[in-house]
Formats: C-alpha cells, structure tokens, sequence
C-alpha cells in the first residue's frame, strides 16, 4: 500500500552533503525540512549549528555525517568526531564503518569502533552506513551482524558517494538480518515515489535522499512548491 504523503515525509532524512553546498542551500534544505514535515535533515558537521538554528522550535531534527564518506577515519578520531558533533547540536549520526578493514576479516576492530560509537553517541540514535555497492552478500550479513551487537541503532545501505546507491534487494537482506527492532535506512539514487515506496514495502524505515520534496510531491500528485 503506498504512504501517504505525510507519512512518507515522516520517514525522510532531508539531505545536503554536496561538498560546494553554501550556507543559503542549508537555509533552504532547513525551509524545505519545515515545511514538508521531514523527519531530519541530514549535513556536513560544518553545518550542524545552522541548521539547529534554521529548524530551533521545529520538530525536524539535525542529523550529521561522521567518518564520511570513506569509512577509513581512525577510530578515535571518528569517535572524537561524534562526539564533537553531539556537543554542536546533532541529534542523530551517520557513521561510516570501516569497509576494508571489514574486508580484511577483522570483524573484532570494526565491532571495537562501532562500540566506541555507540558509546560516544551516549543514547543519541546511530545509523551506520555500510556502503552495500563494494560489499558481498556474505559480508552486508557480516556487517549488518555486527551493527546489531554493536548496539547502534540504524543499519544503513549507502553514502550516496560510492558506486551504487539503495536497492529493493539489499534492504530485504539488511531487515532479514538486522529483524524488526533495528531501523533500516535506504539511502542513495532515491529520486521518485515509487522507488521509495518499494524501499519501504522492502523493509526501510528511513530513507536518505536529496529529493525528499519531489518525492512527497509526486504521492501527492502536487507541483513542486515556491520556497
């Protein structure tokens, strides 16, 4: 059954992670957030303190990248990073792991990291990106496995910046792992209503997409509006 227009808005992250995006296009994706009724906006760590101050008094929350979007930060700096971000405003963190390391095998220091995260975060929700597109199947169950004990509490397909973005096909298998009590998010080439209505009927609670007003536009069969 397709979403309502008020439900699909309510599960997206309104995102801007272009790195030449300015201070005018936070305001807006913030303006957009508003009045759409996004669930967060989701921008560079730069961009935390404007973007709590353009949604102060809303209920849209401020999420923010860390890690991003490579995943290869050294821990404690990616640690040191969440926490940082916690302090400017975030509400919610999207963490890159690490994908070589889990490549590698070395299930025990993406688990270790992931922890510290989790940590750091201190009860502030975290979606950790896997960036399905360079991984096999066996090492998305490997990983989403591991966001599980991790105590994180998103598992999430794609930057957006790697070779692919959300499939139907890999958010069956991250929710088939993860069960029900983990959110899924589907992020990356999310560009219309039906796309994100099959990513939803797949298993996603939330979708990360620069085209959240398109989308809530296209359900409601409305023109784009005048901001």
């Amino acid at each position: 059954m397709t979403p309502t227009p008020q439900e699909l808005a309510r599960c997206i992250d309104h995102t801007l992670l272009r790195p030449d995006a300015t201070a005018a296009d936070i305001e807006g994706l913030c303006a957009e957030a508003r009045a759409n009724g996004f669930y967060a906006v989701c921008v560079h760590g730069s961009r935390v303190v404007q973007a709590a101050h353009w949604l102060a008094d809303s209920e849209v929350k401020v999420a923010a990248v860390a890690g991003f979007p490579l995943g290869v930060t050294e821990a404690d700096v990616k640690r040191f990073e969440c926490e940082t971000l916690i302090d400017l405003g975030a509400q919610e963190l999207d963490v890159v792991l690490n994908i070589g390391r889990l490549k590698d095998g070395d299930d025990r220091y993406v688990l270790r990291e992931l922890r510290d995260v989790v940590e750091a975060a201190d009860g502030v929700p975290v979606k950790v990106i896997l960036e399905c597109a360079l991984l096999t199947d066996e090492e998305k169950r490997r990983a989403a496995s591991l966001v599980v004990e991790s105590g994180a509490a998103f598992v999430k397909t794609s930057t957006g910046f790697g070779p692919g973005g959300a499939t139907v096909e890999d958010v069956a298998l991250l929710r088939a792992i993860v069960g029900p009590k983990l959110g899924v998010k589907a992020s990356g080439g999310i560009r219309d209503a039906a796309a994100a209505a099959a990513l939803l009927a797949a298993g996603a609670t939330r979708l990360g997409t620069s085209a959240g007003v398109a989308i809530v536009r296209g359900v409601a069969g409305m023109p784009d509006p005048v901001y």
